[in-house]
């Protein structure tokens, strides 16, 4: 069983436009609505896989009530907890060509007594989980601290924590020594301090985590494929896609992948990039399922292209 806690979920509103103008009246040709935030889509991903997660979401207003019956459909045992401001939406234009321009609300004020109620509800499903999936932006209320303290509470009840967020919440985080981290590029450049060029760059970048404290580090990279950085070495992985429709949530759909196959070594690494490559060929944040993966299309190698350069890192 995969745990999640997604502290500033929402509902994703996604349009598929057919071409973005400002200042326009435009007209969408499809549209949909789906549970978001990384940790809810790491649910959804694991849960498209046929397996058994629980997501802990802070839960307001009727956006909140929203959310809580889209898990339900989507087959996650959604743990809410009430909190007085309502559920954040987020809004996505996505282009034919694959470009997106995404909006994110800011969310809800989460207070100390609802901060409070989430650590118990984690607490309380942690014993019956094989990975618990710590993901997104912290919410206001929250200080950049709270990820390092929960990592560190649910080490010393011996559980597995993955830790996929950045800024000074992913820094303050490492002395606590997360199993895993999911930076992208982005991330990955903004935590060491300097610009990343090529897949090289990004490799030394994930060591220096692994330095500060990380056991492991799975890199997204974008349309560059995936690293992994881990005990048993420096693995780079990567599939083609055949049509980018939507990069949002792919990140969220590799490290569902990832846990799924264990959490580490080449074959996890194999089935994040597998699940990455198959979300962004699906409309908005929709996760794939096992028929939509084409595992044989993955490359995993010890032999890293160090001197490849870095295009636009995954979302």
């Amino acid at each position: 069983m995969i745990l999640t806690l997604t502290p500033n979920p929402s509902l994703d509103r996604t349009y598929e436009l057919p071409a973005l103008r400002r200042g326009a009246v435009l007209r969408a040709g499809r549209d949909r609505v789906d549970p978001g935030g990384k940790g809810v889509n790491v649910s959804r991903a694991v849960a498209a896989a046929g397996c058994r997660t629980v997501a802990v979401v802070p839960l307001g207003g009727p956006e909140g009530a929203l959310l809580a019956r889209l898990l339900g459909e989507h087959g996650i045992e959604a743990a809410g907890v009430p909190v007085a401001g309502s559920t954040r939406v987020n809004i996505s234009l996505v282009e034919p060509d694959g470009t997106l321009t995404k909006i994110n609300a800011p969310g809800p004020e989460i207070t100390r007594a609802e901060a409070a109620a989430l650590l118990e509800s984690v607490g309380t499903h942690a014993a019956y989980a094989d990975w618990i999936a710590c993901c997104g932006s912290l919410p206001l209320g929250l200080a950049p601290e709270w990820y390092a303290e929960l990592v560190g509470g649910i080490h010393r009840t011996g559980g597995r924590v993955a830790l996929d967020t950045s800024g000074t919440a992913l820094t303050a985080a490492l002395p606590q020594r997360p199993d895993v981290i999911k930076p992208n590029a982005d991330e990955l450049s903004q935590a060491v301090g300097r610009p990343l060029a090529t897949v090289g760059d990004a490799a030394k970048a994930a060591e220096e985590l692994r330095d500060l404290g990380a056991r492991a580090v799975l890199a997204s990279l974008g349309a560059d494929g995936q690293l992994l950085v881990d005990t048993t070495g420096t693995w780079f992985g990567h599939a083609p896609a055949r049509v980018v429709r939507s990069d949002v949530g792919a990140g969220d759909a590799s490290l569902a992948g990832f846990l799924a196959a264990g959490g580490g070594g080449p074959r996890a690494l194999a089935a994040a990039v597998a699940h990455g490559t198959a979300a962004v060929q699906l409309p908005g944040s929709v996760m794939p399922s096992p028929s939509d993966l084409d595992p044989a299309a993955v490359t995993v190698t010890a032999d890293v292209p160090l001197d490849r350069p870095l295009g636009e890192p995954a979302r």
